[in-house]
């Protein structure tokens, strides 16, 4: 006997990619005002399955779900010194496995999740309160 699924949409669905995940990224980090996105010129944006133990170890995690992003950078004064010093750029990592994790948990399209995390990656390593985010956050929206 065929699965009930067998004939349906939901046969068809997979979860989304590494890929998928940088193409929502880069869209939504485009949709951030420049205001924002200014903070974080040449900022790249990496997405990985998981954390490496490395990182885990240093925020401390319990387990490799509990961390969604991380930003690894420098502010605008920083940065211009680092440019003659041959600092990387500013960093994103997004983690899929977490973010996919959180998102089938929740109500928040995957869009939505990985705008949050990013505004927040960002905003709080540049000392942006939480209002100052959820601001920028629906303005992206």
């Amino acid at each position: 006997m065929a699965s009930p699924l067998d004939d349906s949409a939901l046969a068809q669905l997979r979860a989304p990619s590494l890929e998928d995940l940088e193409v929502l990224a880069d869209a939504a980090f485009a949709s951030l005002p420049s205001r924002f996105t200014r903070l974080c010129e040449g900022l790249v944006i990496h997405v990985e399955d998981f954390p490496d133990e490395e990182i885990l170890e240093e925020m401390e995690c319990e387990t490799e779900f509990d961390l969604l992003g991380l930003f690894r950078g420098q502010g605008l004064a920083q940065r211009e010194a680092a440019a003659q010093t041959g600092e990387p750029p500013n960093m994103i990592w997004l983690y899929r496995r977490p973010i996919i994790d959180y998102w089938a948990d929740g109500e928040d399209t995957l869009q939505e999740i990985i705008t949050h995390v990013l505004v927040h990656e960002i905003g709080h390593h540049f000392g942006l309160s939480d209002e100052d985010m959820e601001e920028i956050e629906q303005k992206a929206g």
